[in-house]
Parts: C-alpha cells; structure tokens; sequence
C-alpha cells in the first residue's frame, strides 16, 4: 500500500511538472447592440421603399464575437508548441459560427465550428511555423489600420466588394493554410508570408491561395504592405483569372489623437474596386471619440454580364464614442451613413440588405462590449 502511494505521489510530481511548462487559456468577446437601421431612403432603379426600415439586435458591432482557447507548451532550447482555436457567435440567436452578425434572425450555424481560427503553430528564435485555418496576411491592412477593427457602422468593409463575384473565399480567411512568421526583436521590422492549399468550398475548387505581408513599427509610426492571391479554379467565366488584393497602410499616434489610413484594391478578371478609408481615435478619459470616411470605386466591367461597373460607387462616414467601464467591458453608440451611387446596394448591417439599388443605408446604435 505504502509502494502505491509512494508511486501515485511520484507520478503526480512529474505530471506537475509537466503542467508548469504548459498553459491553456479560454477567452473571448460577447458583443451586442440595439440597432436602428434606415434603407428607405432608395430611389434607384427599383424605386422608392418605403418599409425598408428595421430596429433590431446585432451582433459584432465594436468587436467580433467569440470564444476561442489557446495554449502555449515551452520545449526547452527556445523551442515552443501552442495552438490556437477560435469560433464565431450570434449572441443575438445563440448560433455558433456567428451567421453575418446582423438583424437577421435567419443566419445559418456555420458548418466550421473554429470558424475564426484552428491552428497549430512550432515557435522559435527564427519565427513561428502556422498551420490551419486563420486570417490571410492581405487583409490584415484593413484590421489594424481603422480604428474600429473589421466591425462597426462605420467600417470601411461594410462598402467593399470581397470577391468581386469570382467565388473566391480567401479574402478575410483561408483553410488549409501554411504561414511563416518573422520574429519579434528585428528592428521593428514584422512579416507573414502564407500558402493555402484548395479551400474545398462547396461548389468552388481550388480557391488556392498565396500572400504576403511586410511592415515596420516604431515608436508611434507603423506601416505595412499586403498581397495576396487566389487561385479561382473553377470552370466558367473569369476561371483563367486569379482574384487579387494589395493595400497599403498606415497609423501614426499623436497620444491625443491617433491617426489611420489604408488604400485596398481588389481585382478580378475585367472587375477592379478600390477602396481608401480615414479615421481617428480621440481618447478622453476613460472614453474615445471616433470618426470614419471611406470611398469605394468600382472599374472595368462584370466578368458574368459584361456589363459596366464604373458608376457603382459608394461612401461610407460615421461617428461613435466608446466609453469603457473597466478593462473588459465597454458601452457605445454609433451613427454611421452609406451613399450608393448607380447600382450599388451596401447597408450599414449584414442581414438587413437593400429592396433595389442605390440610395443611402443610414443607422445608429447603442450597445455593451465584454471581454474575457
């Protein structure tokens, strides 16, 4: 008996050892808002709607919604193993995967339960070594220099064209992805360069991806450029073309104001949209002020109906002001208006589209961001 124990006592010593050099962490975000959204104002070539009016809770509107856990194991020599999954939410519906986050009730559960990230990383003085599903390198431009992130009224996003109509499924995200990431201590310097394999996305083969991102940060200056390319890989029109993103971006800290910029383009086959996007965080207290102008240009014509796409145009502006009640939980409201020109039919929410082409998308909210 006393050999037993003795045994079950050395063996819970090494399994605490074990556990010292590991670590797993849960987190994650639960956002919602009341919404008031106004599409009515819409005289394209449909006519006028006059019921295109609609309160409503969303989901995702000053962070995205999720919850994820993460774990880190030390090696030795410098060496390190960590993985990373991460889902999407609707609080509003409770569906996993997160549907668009909008005032729709009618999202589906996403099939992909880590939809947001599933990777497995090796980590070292040279880098770190990614592997699975995560966010693609080209668009992390659009993230990291606007203000609000990827969500809000006022998002630049909300006006732009991820695909162009080519059925590509790379632009926010790839599966099947192997990334290499350059080290921290390099003078500032930081870079992800990324190959995703076919995406097996319904319908659509291939959808093979490759991209690359390459910034430098210091002091309150940061700037970067992306690229990224997507092997379309289905029969049909535009299939010998590949969909590809650039941009460029920028944010520089004054300490009472910080300053941000980004230019994107997108471009497929005989389609072309560009975009650049302003905004600014004013710090006051324990609160922010907020502020957004972005423009979209359309190009060329439709690949599918050779039509022109030149006047479907549109801009986007808002105003929000976040005020945190402590580290993890935050209150805000946000006015945001879109402007479409010619066909154009952006609305400031997902689930919550257009009647017809053209008009304004004009909307507030007011709503409670908590972290953990």
């Amino acid at each position: 008996m006393k050999k037993s124990l003795l045994a079950l006592a050395v063996l819970g010593a090494f399994a605490g050892a074990a556990s010292a050099q590991s670590s797993v962490t849960v987190f994650g975000v639960v956002d919602l808002s009341i919404n008031y959204i106004d599409n009515s104002n819409n005289a394209g070539a449909g006519g006028a709607n006059t019921g295109d009016k609609m309160w409503g809770l969303a989901s995702n509107q000053l962070a995205s919604n999720r919850l994820g856990f993460r774990g880190v194991e030390d090696l030795g020599g410098g060496l390190g193993a960590g993985f990373w999954i991460e889902m999407g939410m609707n609080n509003a519906t409770g569906q996993a995967g997160g549907g668009s986050g909008g005032l729709s009730n009618s999202d589906a559960t996403s099939s992909q339960l880590w939809n947001r990230r599933s990777t497995l990383s090796l980590t070292g003085k040279w880098g770190e070594l990614r592997m699975g599903r995560d966010y693609v390198p080209s668009f992390w431009q659009t993230v990291f220099f606007d203000v609000d992130g990827a969500n809000g009224l006022g998002n630049g996003l909300n006006i732009l064209d991820g695909s162009l109509g080519s059925g590509a499924t790379t632009f926010a995200r790839a599966n099947n992805s192997i990334a290499y990431h350059l080290p921290s201590g390099i003078g500032g310097l930081y870079g992800t360069l990324m190959y995703a394999f076919g995406q097996s996305s319904g319908a659509v083969s291939g959808n093979q991806y490759q991209g690359g991102r390459v910034g430098w940060a210091a002091g309150p200056i940061d700037v970067a450029l992306g690229w990224g390319q997507t092997e379309k890989g289905a029969t049909g029109v535009g299939s010998n073309s590949k969909f590809e993103v650039w941009n460029i971006g920028g944010s520089w800290d004054f300490k009472i104001a910080k300053l941000y910029a980004y230019y994107n383009e997108n471009k497929w086959d005989t389609a072309k949209q560009s975009l650049w996007e302003l905004s600014v965080g004013v710090p006051i207290g324990a609160g922010e002020f907020r502020g957004t102008y972005a423009s979209s240009d359309r190009q060329g014509t439709d690949p599918n109906t050779k039509a022109s796409i030149e006047a479907n145009d549109a801009t986007i502006w808002s105003l929000e002001y976040v005020y945190n009640l402590s580290k993890r939980t935050a209150v805000y409201t946000t006015y945001g208006q879109i402007s479409n020109d010619g066909k154009a039919a952006f609305s400031l929410v997902g689930g919550h589209p257009f009647s017809s082409a053209g008009g304004s998308s004009k909307g507030y909210n007011f709503g409670i961001r908590h972290a953990f």
